[in-house]
């Protein structure tokens, strides 16, 4: 499908003033423990929903504010994470982001997420390169994990595994320099495209948090598995290690080392 991305980056970076205005963050619904939906949530997929449709009229649409039961993944959908790191905004944290893939056929051909506190935007199309804000972007060549800074998740949603996640996340801090937790998912995969850490873990992420990451991190030189190895599957949930074809494999051998799978 052709996609005109600079057409698709002028759309996305039309919501910086949602994620801004501050007063709709703090209109908030709860889902569940840790898991909250704001007016910004609302507004941004909304607009989104709208205006892909407008401009490619053939794509489904995924986004995580409404139900996907009809989505057919044998054909083109979009997949938006309106708000990653929903509790960051709520909390004026400042570390929240736009997350955009599209899936043709059962694979991620594009990407894009964008980070309005910062003003930064990573994309990547398949085939052609990864980016931010315009520059041509790589994964760390750092190959041990002793050397490597690593971003975490908490899976905060799935507090039944925080013992098994935190004796995961132990795990890796004790092999490496140092790790980070961000809060949102799109942006440690952007990170690791970027060479700005070197790997990131986290266990039971839904399609719309890490589609656009995948891809990008791909077309950046890196890795995108799941604790078995396998390139993680971005139309189900999954746990996923992303890495720069080193660091991620040092993290899953360990993982089944402890077995913490």
């Amino acid at each position: 499908m052709q996609i005109d991305i600079n057409e698709l980056i002028e759309l996305v970076k039309s919501v910086k003033p949602m994620f801004l205005n501050h007063t709709e963050a703090e209109h908030v619904t709860v889902k569940g423990r840790a898991d909250f939906v704001t007016q910004v949530d609302i507004r941004v997929q909304e607009y989104m929903r709208n205006e892909l449709s407008k401009r490619w009229t053939d794509v489904q649409f995924m986004g995580e504010e409404k139900d996907n039961s009809d989505i057919d993944f044998n054909g083109a959908v979009w997949i938006l994470d309106p708000v990653d790191g929903t509790t960051n905004l709520i909390h004026d944290f400042k570390d929240s982001a736009l997350s955009l893939g599209l899936c043709e056929q059962g694979q991620v051909t594009l990407g894009v997420i964008y980070q309005p506190f910062l003003d930064e935007i990573f994309w990547a199309q398949k085939g052609k390169g990864a980016f931010c804000n315009g520059k041509p972007i790589h994964v760390s060549d750092t190959r041990k994990l002793e050397d490597s800074l690593v971003a975490v998740g908490t899976s905060p949603y799935h507090r039944d595994l925080t013992e098994e996640n935190f004796n995961a996340i132990r795990c890796i801090y004790e092999h490496c320099v140092d790790i980070r937790r961000m809060g949102a998912a799109s942006v440690d995969l952007a990170y690791v495209a970027c060479g700005r850490v070197e790997a990131y873990f986290e266990r039971n992420l839904k399609p719309w948090d890490f589609a656009a990451g995948k891809i990008i991190v791909e077309e950046a030189g890196g890795r995108v598995i799941d604790i078995k190895g396998s390139s993680a599957n971005a139309m189900a949930p999954s746990d996923i290690i992303a890495g720069n074809g080193y660091i991620e494999e040092d993290i899953k051998k360990l993982l089944i080392e402890r077995r913490i799978q």
